[in-house]
C-alpha cells in the first residue's frame, strides 16, 4: 500500500457463469423474440422504401 506499488494490478477473477438450464419454455420465448425482431427488420425496411408518410408539414402560402 506503500507509493512503491506502481504498475498495473492483475485483474481479480471474474466468478465463473454456472451452466443454466434451458426448458421448453425458454426456447419458444426465444424463437417469439427473434421472430418479432424479424418482422420488425421486414417492416423498417418496408417503410424505407416508400419514403416519408407526410411529405408537406407546414404549409406556406404563395403570399409574401
Amino acid at each position: 500500500m506503500s507509493g512503491r506499488d506502481g504498475g498495473k494490478k492483475k485483474p481479480l477473477k471474474a466468478p465463473k457463469k454456472k451452466e443454466q438450464a434451458v426448458d421448453e419454455e425458454d426456447l419458444a420465448h426465444k424463437q417469439k423474440m427473434k421472430e418479432q425482431e424479424k418482422a420488425l427488420q421486414e417492416a423498417k425496411a418496408k417503410a424505407a422504401q416508400k419514403g416519408p408518410l407526410v411529405g408537406g408539414g407546414i404549409k406556406k402560402s404563395g403570399k409574401k
